[in-house]
């Protein structure tokens, strides 16, 4: 595993509210810090991973995603350093940091290179997220008022969850029932051989149910970050 992130920002003058003010820009102190590190370390892909898991209670930007799926096909990218960068992230005690990890890893995972799921498969990639939570308090403002840190840690548990059983469904059938072809002609579940079909089911059960298990209500869609989760759990269950 990569240890970037793991270097944090010390240093007397510097407290952990401060760190955390925003910048007119949106992004936190820390979060340029971090990624003014890795540009003078010239590790751009920590950067861009960095930009994309901000704390600024948004969605990934597009402009960052998009230069992570465009990675994923780099034959001169390594999978594992990209992939070990934004589990990394997940380890952050902030929620929003955390949060965001996983949608982009959720992302790549549904718009990126399928290497990039053969990795997270065959690594056993398993998100050690069930009992986060996160108790920095409240944290800027959603469209019903301050976000509780405490009040999105459920939603993150479980979104781990379902990131888990799809990665953990992809290894045990060799395919992502999100891309597999549907429908009455020639249809991959319907043409599959009735004892594979057996073994794929209860897989296929799982991870459905992971999926609904997330179980959110319109009062809890207050921010763009749990929205742009949201969007993607729709993709994947229609």
């Amino acid at each position: 595993m990569i240890h970037f992130y793991k270097r944090s920002v010390k240093g007397p003058s510097y407290h952990r509210d401060e760190v955390r003010m925003q910048t007119p820009g949106g992004q936190t102190l820390n979060d340029r810090i971090l990624a003014a590190r890795h540009s003078l370390a010239g590790q751009g892909l920590a950067k861009a991973v960095c930009k994309a898991t901000t704390e600024e209670i948004i969605g990934p930007k597009k402009k960052h995603l998009d230069y992570l799926l465009q990675c994923t096909n780099e034959p001169n990218v390594s999978i594992p350093t990209l992939a070990n960068l934004l589990i990394e992230r997940t380890l952050n005690p902030n929620w929003v940091v955390v949060y965001k990890s996983l949608i982009t890893i959720h992302h790549l995972m549904c718009y990126g290179n399928e290497r990039f799921t053969q990795y997270l498969a065959s690594s056993n990639s398993n998100f050690q997220l069930a009992n986060f939570l996160d108790k920095t308090g409240v944290q800027g403002g959603g469209s019903t008022g301050p976000i509780r840190g405490y009040d999105m840690s459920p939603f993150i548990r479980r979104y781990a969850k379902y990131l888990s059983e799809k990665s953990g469904a992809y290894r045990g059938t060799a395919m992502d029932f999100c891309k597999v072809k549907r429908g009455k002609d020639g249809g991959a579940l319907r043409t599959m051989g009735g004892d594979k079909l057996l073994k794929t089911m209860p897989i296929l059960q799982n991870q459905v149910d992971a999926l609904l298990e997330f179980d959110c209500t319109a009062t809890d869609l207050n921010n763009g970050v749990i929205n742009a989760c949201l969007m993607l759990l729709f993709t994947n269950l229609i």
